[in-house]
């Protein structure tokens, strides 16, 4: 007796802000989010407002969007996939950019694999790419850290390793902070790291708000500071 089909773990890409997410996702991506029913999600309300803007035909609240548990057991995630068991398809997303990179969903994913569900990444934006992509710096070895502590000295010194290991290897350094603490890890960067240390600040990729600049520590310095409090930015250093 053949096994009933399973259903696939779709990897639905969300927008980075509040740029219309047609600018940024593959039609062929959104037609595919369009057929789907079941939504494991970061944040409901984002997902909500993601999906009312590819005009998703079945009305949000006939939908069933459910978020994904911090630090969900192994049955928690179980359950979240029980209806791909049944041969339903499933859309994972995150609050921002694509799934499971610099996000939780990445439990769910391998819960996933465990239980031989198909999943399948669609196309979409990632602010950590676009920001490598811009920067001039080296894309072919890099590292990403996520957010770095927020005391001063434990933070200048986390910097200082990354530059330290940046220049061993010669490998770009990726790192995030929450956005209002976004003008503390800049003056930070300027302090800690040496002179020829090259820096990129990568601000509201895909928004209104779009800027990148990538300098050296010293050009930093006699600069005007970029404009960074709560708009979502991706910090890059490298260190030759």
């Amino acid at each position: 007796m053949s096994q009933p089909r399973r259903g696939t773990l779709y990897l639905v890409p969300a927008s980075l802000g509040e740029s219309p997410l047609r600018s940024t996702l593959p039609e062929a991506v959104a037609e595919q989010a369009r057929r789907l029913q079941h939504f494991v999600v970061e944040n409901a309300k984002t997902a909500r407002a993601d999906l009312k803007r590819i005009d998703h035909p079945t009305a949000l609240r006939e939908l069933s969007i459910v978020e994904l548990p911090r630090n969900a057991a192994p049955q928690a995630l179980a359950d979240l996939l029980a209806p791909a068991l049944d041969g339903k398809d499933i859309g994972l997303m995150s609050e921002a950019g694509v799934p499971a990179v610099a996000d939780p969903g990445a439990s769910l994913v391998r819960e996933a694999h465990r239980l031989d569900i198909q999943v399948i990444p669609l196309v979409g934006p990632s602010s950590l790419l676009l920001a490598l992509m811009a920067s001039g710096l080296d894309g072919q070895r890099f590292a990403f850290h996520g957010y770095l502590p927020v005391q001063d000295g434990a933070r200048a010194s986390a910097l200082k390793t990354l530059e330290a290991a940046s220049r061993q290897h010669h490998q770009t350094q990726l790192f995030i902070e929450t956005p209002y603490r976004n003008t503390k890890m800049f003056h930070a960067l300027l302090t800690s790291c040496q002179p020829g240390t090259r820096v990129c600040v990568a601000r509201g990729l895909t928004t209104a708000d779009e800027w990148v600049r990538t300098c050296t520590v010293a050009r930093w310095k006699k600069s005007p500071p970029p404009s960074l409090d709560k708009i979502p930015t991706v910090f890059l250093l490298l260190a030759d």
